[in-house]
């Protein structure tokens, strides 16, 4: 019985001492969250404080932030956690931030569609890119707030007319999609989701998302043409299927969290030197005629170190790819008009 206490002890004494050298021998990074008190942000908040690559833990909101710090800010983890509310210390709260993640905006609602929270949301970014602008030029941005389509080209105008824009340290976080293709891809092939990579390409709403099925790893010969149909139109409808299940009481918060802190957790490891650090994100592109779209992207210490083309598609995402343009190529535009104009 004494032996195998000791055992039990030595084991935790030699997790804490990696936890301790793992804490001393990576790099300080402080990541803000910007709408931290939200539906998306407060489990945003509660995961990016268990990543042991963030040192210093910034959250932000105009109102409910403090709560939400003191609440995090109990979990023994190594980042620091200071909370900030309103816009009077929205500059603190960016002061030295390595990464910047902004679920900030309001949450679709039955019967709304993307667009219709562009002109609350885009205003709200369009206000927050000033102020990281001001604060922290330097920053990679993760954006999260809706129409991503339009909010990621909404803060590369406002960056370029502060003369910091910067299009590798701009990201539209399209991971959700990636997930909703791994999961859905597991349960119809009947394969151990863990080891599941879909691509997914595009933009970030409807029909702009355009998952590669074709591309899938591990392959498998148990899906027909009808079955990747299907598998396409759920993962393109993944959120709406969210927001109808909670019957007017939410969108999908939690499954974005998760997928905005896997994508920070990409970024943080990228700055850090990780090699092949590969994600799925909306970005400055020549991968298609578009300005802006979503692909395979490998991470690094400047953020994108490089943007992978499609690779093969079969016929099938070859009509996706074409039908999904004009859609974005809207909504690129319309972000760019909202952002000189306003």
């Amino acid at each position: 019985m004494t032996s195998i206490l000791l055992r039990s002890a030595l084991k935790r004494d030699a997790g804490r001492a990696i936890r301790s050298f793992s804490s001393e021998s990576t790099p300080a990074r402080k990541v803000a969250v910007l709408g931290a008190a939200g539906g998306i942000g407060q489990p945003l908040a509660l995961l990016m404080k268990l990543n042991p690559l963030v040192s210093s833990l910034s959250l932000y909101d105009i109102a409910g932030t403090p709560g939400v710090a003191a609440d995090v800010g109990h979990i023994n983890t190594r980042a620091v956690v200071a909370g900030f509310v309103g816009e009077d210390q929205l500059g603190e709260a960016l002061k030295g931030a390595d990464v910047v993640i902004i679920p900030a905006g309001v949450p679709r609602k039955p019967g709304m569609t993307r667009d219709d929270l562009f002109n609350i949301n885009a205003g709200i970014v369009k206000g927050l890119c000033t102020a990281i602008a001001k604060y922290c030029p330097e920053a990679i941005v993760n954006m999260i707030s809706n129409p991503v389509n339009s909010t990621v080209p909404i803060a590369a105008e406002v960056f370029k007319k502060a003369g910091t824009y910067d299009e590798k340290k701009l990201f539209g976080v399209t991971t959700l999609d990636v997930v909703r293709a791994k999961t859905f891809y597991a349960g119809r092939a009947k394969v151990p989701v863990e080891g599941v990579n879909v691509p997914v390409v595009g933009g970030h709403a409807g029909i702009t998302i355009l998952p590669l099925f074709s591309q899938a790893t591990p392959a498998t010969n148990a899906l027909g043409a009808e079955d990747i149909k299907a598998l396409t139109k759920r993962t393109q409808e993944g959120g709406t299927e969210v927001v109808e299940a909670k019957a007017g009481k939410g969108s999908a918060t939690l499954s974005m969290a998760y997928a905005g802190a896997v994508f920070a957790d990409a970024c943080l490891k990228g700055l850090n030197g990780v090699p092949d650090v590969v994600e799925c994100t909306f970005v400055q592109s020549t991968v298609t005629e578009l300005p802006f779209f979503a692909s395979k992207v490998r991470l690094g210490k400047n953020g994108v170190e490089e943007v992978l083309g499609l690779g093969p598609l079969s016929d099938f995402e070859k009509e996706g790819l074409e039908a999904l343009k004009p859609e974005l190529k809207a909504s690129i535009e319309k972000g760019i008009k909202f952002a000189r104009e306003n």
